[in-house]
């Protein structure tokens, strides 16, 4: 009778228990009890690593907020740590201000910049990837090593050479030949769009590097069925191989934005002079213009106590202006992102 009931309330708790384990009178409720709570303990430990990296990445955001978001005469305050005493925007509208001269002009000119970069990118990217995947001819894997290899190697090695190739730009001899020299292009706008046409763009082998993991993948049936149809090669491509490239297309696109948006490196190289935004706070918030940045801040806003910490602030908000539309991106575009990074063939 008592086997009977110590069977019946293993019955009600749902625990399977093999038939040797029945004859030896294991003590079921204890090792039950104990399965839940190394269950708990794990889950506990789970949400504490979360939560404690969530706090580490965040933690640089947190303190901003009462630095960016309260008055400058409380920085400094000891007893302002994470809430400020009183709300004010007077750093976003001294950085509005003495960063981009009271217009939104260079913020716009910056996202179209990054705009025209992506798109043409995408393009050329698609286009060698779709080549290097689905066409046959020699030297196809050596050129795929090379664009592999400029992955790896650092920008700073092929500066010289790049900065020379268009400081004394020339296209096979052709412009000295007609006109007696060469072409200076550096610091004209349209450089950077050169290079990115050229397949020379910021991480452009890494573009085209997903592009071609992606279209390796695709079944033959596809292009198959277009020549049977009467596609030739360029319709088969923009028709049916591009339309369905979609998950690359997503991911070349957010990071090429994302990357060209925020660059200062081939941006003050190639075209230091250019109305960039990241060049633009890059100057401005330089450690040696920080007197200056403090005398406006006296001038137009009538803040007298200027210091490294006004200067911070400023610097601080106008950081915050400018990744506005990175924020816009990430969080139109988050879980696509992810999604396709696993489909684009970056991954395995």
């Amino acid at each position: 009778m008592a086997n009977n009931r110590e069977l019946d309330k293993m019955q009600v708790n749902n625990v399977y228990i093999p038939e040797k384990f029945k004859k030896a009178k294991i003590p079921w409720e204890g090792y039950r009890i104990k399965k839940e709570a190394m269950g708990l303990v794990q889950k506990v430990f789970f949400i504490s690593l979360v939560v404690g990296l969530c706090f580490i990445i965040l933690y640089p955001l947190l303190k901003l907020f009462p630095t960016v978001f309260g008055e400058m005469s409380d920085l400094g305050n000891p007893d302002v740590v994470w809430i400020p005493k009183e709300f004010s925007t007077v750093s976003f509208r001294a950085a509005f201000k003495i960063a981009m001269g009271g217009s939104i002009g260079s913020l716009v000119i910056s996202v179209l910049y990054a705009l025209s970069i992506t798109a043409i990118q995408i393009f050329m990217s698609a286009m060698a990837g779709y080549s290097i995947a689905r066409i046959n001819f020699r030297g196809r894997n050596i050129i795929f090593a090379l664009v592999v290899l400029t992955i790896l190697v650092p920008p700073q090695a092929l500066l010289i050479s790049q900065y020379l190739h268009f400081k004394q730009f020339d296209v096979l001899g052709l412009i000295t030949m007609f006109t007696g020299g060469t072409i200076d292009l550096i610091n004209k706008p349209y450089v950077l769009y050169l290079m990115a046409f050229l397949g020379f763009g910021l991480k452009q082998g890494l573009f085209i590097f997903i592009f071609r993991q992606f279209f390796i993948t695709m079944p033959n049936e596809f292009e198959e069925a277009a020549v049977i149809d009467g596609c030739g090669f360029y319709r088969t491509y923009f028709k049916i191989m591009l339309p369905n490239a979609m998950p690359p297309v997503m991911t070349v696109g957010v990071l090429s934005f994302v990357w060209n948006y925020g660059d200062v490196y081939y941006t003050n190289y190639f075209h230091p002079d250019g109305p960039y935004l990241s060049v633009i706070l890059q100057r401005m918030f330089d450690p040696t213009r920080r007197e200056a940045v403090n005398d406006a801040l006296f001038k137009h806003f009538d803040i007298f106590l200027t210091n490294q910490m006004t200067f911070d602030a400023t610097k601080q908000a106008a950081l915050f202006i400018f990744l506005i539309p990175l924020l816009i991106i990430y969080f139109l575009a988050q879980r696509k992102l992810v999604e396709n990074l696993e489909r684009s063939g970056i991954v395995g």
